[in-house]
Formats: C-alpha cells, sequence, structure tokens
C-alpha cells in the first residue's frame, strides 16, 4: 500500500491536489481537517462548554467512537453522523470560528490521530475502498504525526500573497470571511507544525506554477515511490526463503552473510567494551529467604516512631510530618545492627475507640504486636504519661511479648530526671533516647538485639536481593492496597475511599502458584510532584522509588473511570525503567456491557504502545479473576529473564534483513555484521551495524523480536553500534 501524506496551510489547492492524485491512482481520500470540523459542530451541537477540556474530549471520544463515518471516495467525499450527511454542514460560520479552540487540544488531537492512523491502515486491507493499492491524507499533522513513515511526504506551500488572494476565492461563496481562515492558521500554528518542512519531506511550492504543472509534480514523485515499492518487493522475491546461513541484501544487491564472532572480532576495530559483550555470560538467579526475629514499633500518634526507624534504618524510608496520623499501615523494613539481622515494623499511631480509617490503623497495630518476637513502646517524654499509653500498656501485657520502654525526645541530660515517671509502667526500665538527634539509640539498638536473642523467635523473613518484588502502582484510589490483602489473603494495607491511604510501600512476600514473591503496595502517584507537599510529597518520591526497585510492575487502572493522562503517564515510568508490566483493570464488575465495549475500543487507541504487555480485567475487591494475575505475572518474569543463545539471535537477524532490508541512505545501505544479547531484566541486544538505522526500522527488529521469541510483558531495549573493517 502506497500512503500520500500532504500538509501545508489553507490556499495552496491541497484537496483539489489530493483528490486528483486520489482519482488517479484508484486510491482513497481522506481530508484529516473534516474530522475537526466534524468534532468541533458534534460539539456545538451539543451545547458542549468549549472552555472545559474534559467535557469537549469526553464528547470527541463519543462522537469518534460511535457516530463518525468519513467517506474515502475522491469523487464524493462525505461526512456522516449516524445517517445524517454533515458535509455542508460543517463549513458554517460558527464551526470555522471555533474549529481551533476544539483542535488546540491535546486529548482532542490524540483522539482524532489515532482515527486518522485507524483510517489509513483500513485501506491496506484488500476489502477497503482502495483495494489495498493506497490512500492521499491531507491535513494538518499529516508528514509528521499521523503518518510518518508514509512513502510520500509533501508540504504544499506557496508565497503568503499568493495564498492570500486563492484564499479569497475559496470563501467567497462561504458566510466567513479570508481573515478568519488567516486567523485559524495563525491559531493552528501554536499547536502543529505546516508552514515549514519537517525532516524528510519533499517542500514543493506553487506560488509560480498552475494546478496542471503542481499536479504532474506530485504524479512524478507518487511514481517513483510504486516504483520503489516494486524494486523492493522483486528483490524480497530472489531470496531465499530458508536460507542456511544469515543473509543480508547490500547496496550492491549481493548477498552477503552476517559475519561470523570470530571474524568479527579479527576484521572489525572493536573496543575493550565491545569484546567484554561478545565474551559475557548471562546468570539468572534464584530466590532465598532467611528467617529473622521481628522488632515492632508502636506508641500513640505523633511520639516519634518513624523518626526513629529512620534513625535504625540510616535513611529516611519513612515518610515523616510535623503531624500526627501520618504513618497508616504496618510497614516491615530489613534491618542490621553489629552483624545481626532483624525486621524493622513501623506502625500508625494507636487510639481508643476510634472510627473510620483511625480505626483501620489501630487494627494494624495490634496485628504487629501479634506478629512481633520483641516491642519498643515509644512514648513522648514533652508530653509525659497520658492515658492512652496506660491503655496500650495494658494491651501490651495481654500480648506476652517482651516489650521494651523507649522515651523520645530527650535530648539532654536534665531531661532523663524529668523522663523518670514512665518507670510507673511496670515495664522495666525505660531507655532514654532522641530519635531525631541519635542520643541514645546505639544503647537502645544493643537492648534490642540483646532480646530478641534471648526470645529465641524468629518470625520474620528477610528477603534476599534475588526474591523478585512486584510493585503495585497506579495514580491514587485505583484499588492498589486492596489488591495487596487479596493476593496476600490478610487484611495487610489500611483501606479506605479517601485517595491517598497509603502513604509509605508496604511490603509483603506472597505465594502465588508456589512460588514466592514480594508484594509492594505503593503510595499514590500523582500527577505534579511539585504541587504536593508534606507526606504525599515523600510517599510520591517513595512510589517512585519502589518501581526503581522492582521487577514487574502491576499498573492498575480503575475501570470505572475513563482513563487518564496520569493513568498512562504512570505505565510509560515503568516501561522507561526497563520494569516489566501487567495491565490490570480493576473494579471491571462495576461495568455493563455498554462500557466494557466502549473501554475495549479506548484501549486499542491508547495503549498501542504496548500491545506486547498482558492485561488482566478483576475485581479487587471480591476476588473476581485475580487468580489470573499469577500466569501473567510469572510470564511477564519469564520473559524478562530470557535469554536468547548468540548463534540463534545471529541467524533470527539474517532473515529478517533478507527479507526486509534497511532503505538505502545518500546511496548506500546498512547492514547488520553481528548482534548480541547483552543483558536480562530487561533483554538489552547490542546490534553491530555498518551505519545508522532509522527509528522506524528499529521498530520493525524489535516487532519482529517479539513475533519470533515472545517477550510479553516486558520492554526490550535495542542499541545500535557502528563499527568500520580495519584498514
Amino acid at each position: 500500500m502506497i500512503v500520500v501524506a500532504i500538509d501545508g496551510p489553507a490556499g495552496v489547492g491541497k484537496s483539489s491536489i489530493s483528490k486528483a492524485l486520489a482519482k488517479k491512482y484508484g486510491f482513497a481520500y481522506l481530508d484529516t481537517g473534516a474530522m475537526y470540523r466534524a468534532a468541533a459542530w458534534w460539539c456545538l451541537k451539543n451545547g458542549v462548554d468549549l472552555s472545559d477540556v474534559d467535557a469537549v474530549s469526553q464528547a470527541v471520544l463519543d462522537f469518534c467512537e460511535i457516530h463518525l463515518r468519513m467517506v474515502v471516495n475522491p469523487r464524493k467525499p462525505q461526512v456522516f453522523c449516524d445517517k445524517e450527511d454533515i458535509t455542508s454542514t460543517i463549513r458554517a460560520a460558527d464551526v470555522s470560528a471555533n474549529v481551533s479552540t476544539v483542535s488546540s487540544f491535546s486529548s482532542v488531537r490524540s483522539i482524532l490521530i489515532n482515527a486518522q492512523k485507524q483510517i489509513i491502515s483500513d485501506q491496506g486491507l484488500d476489502a477497503s475502498y482502495s483495494n489495498g493499492r493506497g490512500i492521499v491524507v491531507e491535513g494538518r499533522d499529516i508528514t509528521t504525526v499521523v503518518a510518518p513513515k508514509a512513502q510520500v511526504r509533501v508540504l504544499l506551500t506557496a508565497r503568503e500573497e499568493v495564498r492570500k488572494k486563492r484564499r479569497k476565492k475559496q470563501t467567497q461563496h462561504l458566510h466567513t470571511g479570508a481573515d478568519n481562515i488567516t486567523a485559524r492558521d495563525h491559531a493552528d500554528s501554536k499547536v502543529t507544525q505546516f508552514l515549514t518542512a519537517a525532516k524528510g519531506v519533499i517542500t514543493v511550492d506553487n506560488s509560480d506554477i498552475s494546478f496542471t504543472q503542481t499536479l504532474a509534480a506530485f504524479e512524478r514523485i507518487v511514481d517513483a515511490a510504486i516504483q520503489r515499492q516494486q524494486e523492493t518487493k522483486e528483490q524480497q522475491r530472489h531470496v531465499p526463503s530458508s536460507p542456511s546461513i544469515p543473509v543480508t541484501i547490500g547496496a550492491d544487491g549481493v548477498d552477503n552473510p552476517l559475519v561470523t564472532v570470530d571474524d568479527f572480532k579479527e576484521d572489525y576495530r572493536l573496543t575493550d567494551e565491545d569484546r567484554d559483550l561478545l565474551d559475557s555470560e548471562l546468570l539468572n538467579s534464584s530466590d532465598v529467604l532467611k528467617s529473622v526475629g521481628v522488632l515492632a514499633v508502636v506508641g500513640r500518634p505523633n511520639v516519634g516512631k518513624s523518626t526513629l526507624v529512620n534513625r535504625i534504618l540510616g535513611r529516611k524510608a519513612a515518610v515523616v510530618e510535623d503531624r500526627p496520623g501520618v504513618t497508616r499501615d504496618r510497614v516491615s523494613y530489613e534491618a542490621e545492627w553489629c552483624g545481626n539481622d532483624f525486621l524493622l515494623v513501623d506502625t500508625g499511631g494507636w487510639e481508643a475507640d476510634t472510627k473510620g480509617i483511625d480505626s483501620a490503623v489501630a487494627d494494624q497495630v495490634q496485628v504487629a504486636i501479634q506478629l512481633s518476637n520483641v516491642i519498643l513502646f515509644v512514648v513522648d517524654a514533652h508530653t509525659g504519661m497520658t492515658s492512652t499509653d496506660e491503655r496500650l500498656v495494658s494491651m501490651l501485657r495481654k500480648s506476652g511479648k517482651p516489650v521494651i520502654v523507649v522515651v523520645n525526645k530527650v535530648d539532654t541530660q536534665r531531661e532523663e530526671s524529668e523522663a523518670a515517671e514512665f518507670w510507673r509502667l511496670g515495664l522495666g526500665e525505660p531507655q532514654m533516647i532522641s530519635a531525631m538527634h541519635g542520643r541514645g539509640v546505639g544503647d537502645l539498638l544493643d537492648t534490642c538485639v540483646a532480646t530478641l536473642k534471648k526470645s529465641n523467635k524468629t518470625s520474620g523473613l528477610v528477603r534476599s536481593s534475588k526474591l523478585r518484588k512486584v510493585a503495585l502502582i497506579g495514580r491514587p484510589n485505583v484499588g492498589k492496597s486492596s489488591l495487596l490483602n487479596q493476593l496476600a489473603h490478610t487484611e495487610r494495607s489500611v483501606i479506605n475511599d479517601v485517595a491517598g491511604t497509603t502513604r509509605d510501600p508496604v511490603d509483603e512476600v506472597i505465594d502465588l502458584d508456589g512460588k514466592k514473591v514480594l508484594l509492594i503496595d505503593t503510595a499514590g502517584i500523582r500527577k505534579k510532584l511539585q504541587k504536593v507537599s508534606g507526606a504525599d510529597y515523600y510517599s510520591t518520591l517513595r512510589s517512585q522509588a519502589a518501581i526503581e526497585r522492582s521487577d514487574l510492575c502491576l499498573v492498575l487502572f480503575d475501570a470505572s473511570q475513563p482513563i487518564t493522562e496520569q493513568d498512562l503517564r504512570v505505565m510509560t515510568q515503568a516501561v522507561n525503567a526497563g520494569k516489566a508490566i501487567v495491565l490490570v483493570f480493576n473494579k471491571w464488575d462495576l461495568l455493563d456491557e455498554y462500557s466494557r465495549a466502549r473501554l475495549e475500543r479506548l484501549y486499542q487507541l491508547e495503549f498501542s504502545q504496548v500491545t506486547w504487555a498482558e492485561r488482566v480485567n478483576l475485581s479487587a475487591k471480591t476476588g473476581w479473576h485475580t487468580n489470573r494475575l499469577s500466569r501473567a505475572i510469572e510470564t511477564a518474569l519469564e520473559s524478562r529473564d530470557q535469554r536468547i543463545p548468540t548463534s540463534k539471535l545471529n541467524t533470527f537477524f539474517g532473515k529478517i534483513q533478507a527479507a526486509h532490508p534497511h532503505p538505502l541512505r545518500g546511496g548506500k545501505q546498512p547492514r547488520i555484521l553481528f548482534a548480541t544479547q547483552t543483558s536480562i531484566r530487561p533483554p538489552r541486544f547490542v546490534i553491530f551495524t555498518t551505519g545508522f538505522f532509522d527509528h522506524s526500522y528499529l521498530r520493525y527488529i524489535e516487532h519482529q523480536l517479539r513475533e519470533e521469541f515472545g517477550f510479553t510483558g516486558t520492554p526490550i531495549q535495542l542499541s545500535l553500534r557502528i563499527r568500520e573493517k580495519k584498514n
């Protein structure tokens, strides 16, 4: 199929040239500008507030999915809304006056661009209007965004004074004037490029030539593209379908085998790093767990528990803010003191007779007490003993666990005497410390380690760095904590309808079909980090850090709500970090059949760049279909660990290069010399070539790698290294 993309300002004759070309070659014809006009007409018809970006975007999405139909016959191109022909209606003055406003929204442009790409793709089918021959597309963004890989990309332009005269003639029979079109061009130029040619785009200036001469120039360009396509097909017919050795077609048309690794090392200029890559071996790892004691830190709100946890860990791991109630979940950290490993558990502030989210926090404190071996009971020296402290002491005594009283905020020797009242708790000698300044913390840890050894119990597990880590990520309130609780089969995280309940990453080792994985519940990643402060700011930073230390990310979306730009940004963040991903659409049980069908159509548009990722529709609250996650996680992790033998990899590259060689660049054809996989997690391939490769050809290579070897659920990284032969 041949795609002809024509861009340019108003008044240069794009539509006339495009329709004439389509008629001559039997191609389809698409006026993308008419689609923007139709979208603006639909918004005006339905009374949509054009200053409301979300309302306009939703209206345009509904219009494109359900009502819009484009007739691509160049002899009679039409635009239909359901069964109504609106081809003339969308040229009205009110539509012309507002089309630039609608098209200036990036979300609207994204919706229409995806719809345009689909129409272009459909013309490659034998059952299409053009019977697979091709399509001529004209309008904004065509040569750069909509069809950047078109065989013919042309910017049709003319001098400003010539365009003004032509626009005046074009608008005499309309209710709008040339000045309005000039203003529209000016407005459109702020969000798209159509006044200057992008790289690789041919410029045709028809200021001083007639329509017939302009058409002849385009015909020569299209004829050349058709000729190139035929030559490529002819070359492919002469390539052996199953070559015994890797083969590639050089610029001279001669078959050239990919070199062997020994010849490559001998004949080409390689650096020491190149040779290390070629000689390296990749190793996989296994999961190891070590039993250790558990030290739980409890107390009422705002006594400095998280500050003490950070002091013991030697880093700012727990979120700390000068107000009560910041910590909500019980969060486990691996800690060490003088060669002794233990698990340190931070908890939220305990209060009696609470309701709502505070009640859930108190429940998590009680669970931490039950699962611990030794308890650090933290009190505030400045506030003194309170009734809440006394009630908490009663609960600690019932647990039967060793308890160490920690009097925090004792910054000087004089304050130690004032804190002596905590002897009255009857739990032994209080440990006087200042978590903020580190005073007395070393002596406290000596006491903790000795008490853990005396307890002779190890209810915790320190995770080896080899244990696979799975992070639950997404924007706030999509159901991450609910899914963690469902998979862990326990109330591991605090759940509440208020967005942003989780603040610290919560780690939990769970069993998925007999295999241990570390599941990390994270705080919701917010849209604009610079506008977030306090606990929410640090929670978002820790969520981003959780992505970095994970192997796989379960990217959660709330299926009952529209997919937002922030949802896609979170997903992209995980992919850019090189992590395997599984797309999880939560709350699927809340959708009716119409909503599900609509989401399916949106998925095809918005998730076209991650078609390699598996998707699971489930309900974290009820557990419906959560059993499907284990297979998807296992597949993605196996793909992330997949290693392709070098010999098999080079045989594969020889075949695909023979079937589809890189286009000529400056009269030369870049070739693949040798390729090797240099790492896993994620899979990374280094390709040694004779020249630069276009991005489109790299996408072709990635697509073929996935077709041949799978790599489901993991991104693939490709690196080029251009090497020359030794003189």
